[in-house]
């Protein structure tokens, strides 16, 4: 005898619905009393698929009864559902969702879609399906009928054209109408590439949403977006479809039970942290990921995209924001750590290029010519390694480096987040006399271990010369000590260790915080777009940059150590010069430039190699000036091309006579001093508050005066003016600093401009045709008073003007960087390599 025997509605091909009859062989006698009850009233009175599959879990000790099936209905589709992503993670992901919430008291179906034809689609999808495990801690019993429930609830759809999806709404709908069952809500998993999700996310919002008062979740995996430009436009499109809470973004890493518990870790353990959480006791933090599998297979994804873009924008980003974000007063809601996340985006130190080093695998570009079928002479600049120095200038981290390094073809897979802590300790005692798991002059460290690596598994370790950490004992459990272990060079037995009480994999976690609604673990669009923000500068200073090679694995040897120098990032150990390409030119092949420009002196070399001199040289101006006058008036120039030579000053020049030195702007935007468009705002972010020049001793311009900007009868132009005649004698600095646009304007001097060019006037209001149009500059009559210019010119997109210049005469009218011709002091030109040939 049998208590349950039922029909199960299959699949649809061509609008038939084939019917696979099931049964759930088991005595009669072997039921409880209760659910022959029920069983009888809802299979033998009305029978229903759905219900069917309830009574099987009721009988498996998942429900107290079926009356608490009472929240809804939940669809879950998975787009993309024979994919890899799918078939490794998110299939086992909904399976583990399936076996924790089946006594939830809701109900659930699972759609697998992909373009694939029907027939051969649901053999595939079947076949993962088939593979499933079960968790080591579920009852194999339990786990085995419900693993058949969940084929059973599973089916495949061919989603190609909108059609399509109107099929499968009507199916859901008539699902719903058949089983008396109320819909809660519907999941998309969005498991294709972002290319598709425009598409797809039309098709849904105009006819597969849920009806009113049932919820949408729409799941969406990275990459989300190449850039801020296009992570921006993605953004836009989804939103017109999408509500902001209806999206969850992916970052896998969220889901990481030993990156999850970052933040938790920080607030239980407020009292040990909240005094040496902070840059006088933090020495450096440690972001990492290593892998030791390269990009066969994937080469079409990485050459689009490269390991910044794979891991450290996203992954490793977030793990810093955990780490370095100020605390919530409320960590369960997700919108006040979204702000302190955004707070902590906003501290970072913009990246140059300088911040980082890149390697490429050796042979990353046969694979790359081989799989995508490129010629033989192709060369790829993508990077398979980076190691990226991040600064944040909030008063908690100000001057704390942060490490950020991932790859591929690496010595070991490995993860973790490492805060090692100052040791100001000295021990007298001899070492082996000391109790060596407390000693304050061992290594301080905590280190959030993501997985891999010699653990094998997620832990928290806290040296045991800090503290003993509090750990929720529900979730984290002290782990047993293995003296034989060692992890970064100490002991095991010198920490405190603690491991998940039930180990999770990431896409579990994340499915489970979908399913209840939880986006605390997700990515929101201002989160996201902050990120992009942060880092396409570096991702466009680098594009062109050739990468270090390196053969991959234990090979690698130190080819990859990098260290912190002044600031900035750069490999350990030198290599020997192998070009990418072996046609470009080296400085050593320009060895008969001439050596004037304009008859004046002329400074050409490579740009890094130029920066370097031009500070070098202008340090010497100021050591002299300083030595013959007591002072150095020295006038800075706007725009791009300084910055790096605000930051060479800032990190190489110590000796720098910056107390004796008065910093003069050029030329201003007419915008508040505060504004990220001001000139005095890189100043003061790239080299003022690097340096310690008195506060009087800085000049900005008055552009902004009685609440208002640039308007002449605030007379910030006279008040500039009076400033210079009062402090610079004779009104003649000791060094101006000019760039040049390539229109031929200098300073804020345009060309045809009716003020600057000539005249009295020492400090003028312009119009510049880019915006913001309105600026303050120093005229030329008074530029040309000074004791040395030095004109820096950078880059290919200056080429055709640097060739103009070199040829026309003195027509400032035309090209007013034509006008700058000191009349007792001396002219420079520093230009690049780029710039004057090409």
């Amino acid at each position: 005898m049998v208590c349950l025997s039922q029909e199960k509605r299959g699949l649809r091909s061509g609008g038939a619905v084939k019917k696979t009859s099931f049964q759930l062989l088991l005595p009669l006698q072997s039921l409880p009393s209760s659910c022959i009850t029920q069983c009888s009233w809802v299979h033998l009175l009305r029978p229903k698929m759905l219900r069917t599959i309830l009574c099987t879990v009721l009988f498996m000790g998942a429900l107290p009864s079926l009356a608490e099936v009472s929240q809804g209905h939940i669809s879950v589709v998975l787009l993309g559902a024979t994919g890899d992503l799918a078939k490794k993670y998110l299939w086992q992901g909904l399976f583990q969702l399936y076996l924790d919430q089946v006594s939830s008291g809701h109900s659930f179906t699972f759609h697998g879609a992909a373009l694939t034809a029907l027939e051969p689609g649901q053999r595939l999808m079947f076949d993962v399906l088939k593979k499933l495990s079960c968790p080591q801690d579920e009852p194999p019993d339990r786990c085995a009928v419900l693993k058949d429930q969940f084929l059973k609830l599973s089916q495949y759809h061919q989603l190609k054209t909108a059609e399509n999806y109107t099929v499968l709404n009507r199916e859901i709908e008539m699902l719903l109408r058949q089983e008396g069952l109320k819909e809660a809500g519907r999941i998309f998993y969005f498991s294709v590439p972002p290319f598709a999700y425009t598409e797809i996310a039309r098709h849904i919002n105009s006819s597969c949403r849920p009806p009113p008062g049932a919820w949408l979740r729409v799941v969406l995996e990275k990459p989300f977006g190449h850039d801020l430009e296009s992570a921006q436009q993605l953004a836009a499109e989804l939103t017109t479809f999408f509500k902001e809470e209806e999206m969850y973004r992916v970052d896998h890493y969220l889901g990481k039970q030993a990156v999850a518990h970052i933040l938790p870790f920080r607030d239980q353990n407020r009292r040990f942290l909240d005094p040496i959480w902070n840059r006088h006791h933090v020495e450096r933090v440690e972001i990492v990921l290593k892998e030791t599998v390269d990009a066969k297979g994937r080469t079409s994804f990485y050459e689009q995209y490269g390991v910044i873009r794979d891991v450290l924008q996203n992954h490793l980003t977030e793990a810093l924001m955990y780490l370095t974000m100020e605390l919530p007063a409320n960590l369960s809601s997700a919108e006040e750590v979204l702000q302190r996340k955004l707070q902590a985006f906003q501290s970072l130190r913009g990246l140059e290029k300088n911040s980082a080093v890149v390697g490429q695998y050796q042979a990353y570009a046969s694979q790359v010519r081989e799989e995508l079928q490129k010629a033989q002479d192709y060369v790829s600049t993508t990077p398979t390694f980076a190691g990226v120095l991040i600064h944040s200038d909030s008063l908690r981290w100000e001057g704390v480096p942060f490490l950020l390094t991932s790859g591929k073809a690496l010595d070991e897979r490995v993860g973790y987040v490492r805060v090692l802590f100052k040791n100001r300790a000295y021990c007298t005692q001899s070492e082996t006399l000391r109790d060596a798991g407390y000693s304050q002059c061992k290594a301080k460290q905590i280190i959030f271990y993501i997985g891999h690596g010699t653990l094998n598994t997620p832990a928290v370790l806290v040296s045991r010369n800090l503290f003993k950490p509090v750990m929720p004992e529900s979730s984290w459990r002290e782990a047993a000590v293995q003296p034989e272990l060692h992890i970064f060079g100490q002991p095991l037995s010198d920490y405190y260790v603690y491991n998940p009480v039930k180990e999770r994999d990431a896409y579990s976690v994340l499915i489970s915080s979908i399913y209840h609604g939880r986006k605390d673990f997700f990515i929101t669009t201002e989160n996201l777009l902050a990120s992009w923000e942060f880092w396409t500068p570096l991702l466009d200073s680098i594009s062109h940059q050739p990468p270090r090679l390196y053969p991959g694995g234990v090979e690698n040897q130190q080819l990859l150590d990098f260290e912190m120098v002044g600031g900035e990032l750069a490999f350990a150990l030198a290599e020997p010069v192998e070009l990418l390409h072996p046609d470009m030119p080296t400085p050593s092949d320009y060895k008969t430039i001439q050596s004037k420009f304009r008859q004046s002196p002329l400074v050409a070399t490579w740009s890094e190699e130029l920066i370097s001199q031009l500070a070098s040289d202008i340090e010497r101006a100021a050591d002299r000036a300083v030595a013959h006058s007591g002072r150095f008036h020295l006038a800075l120039s706007g725009g791009s091309s300084p910055v790096v030579l605000f930051q060479r000053l800032a990190r190489h020049h110590y000796a720098f006579p910056w107390r004796h030195t008065h910093i003069w702007l050029v030329d201003e935007r007419c915008v508040p001093l505060t504004d990220p468009e001001s000139n005095f705002f890189n100043l003061h972010n790239h080299l003022l508050q690097s340096v310690r020049v008195p506060y009087f001793n800085v000049h900005p311009m008055p552009v902004h005066v009685n609440q208002r900007l640039c308007v002449e009868e605030d007379r910030g132009t006279e008040l500039y003016a009076k400033e210079i005649t009062a402090l610079v004698a004779n009104a003649s600095f000791d060094l101006v600093l000019l760039g040049m646009g390539t229109d031929g304007h200098t300073a804020s001097l345009f060309p045809h401009s009716e003020n600057g060019l000539e005249g009295a006037q020492t400090v003028v209001l312009t119009e510049s045709p880019v915006k913001p149009h309105q600026r303050m500059s120093l005229s030329l009559p008074l530029i040309n008073k000074a004791r040395k210019v030095f004109v820096l010119v950078l880059g290919k997109g200056k080429h055709d003007i640097t060739s103009l210049i070199s040829r026309v005469g003195h027509e400032p009218r035309k090209w007013p960087i034509s006008g700058v011709s000191p009349s007792s002091g001396r002219l420079v030109w520093y230009v690049d390599y780029e710039a004057l040939l090409g």
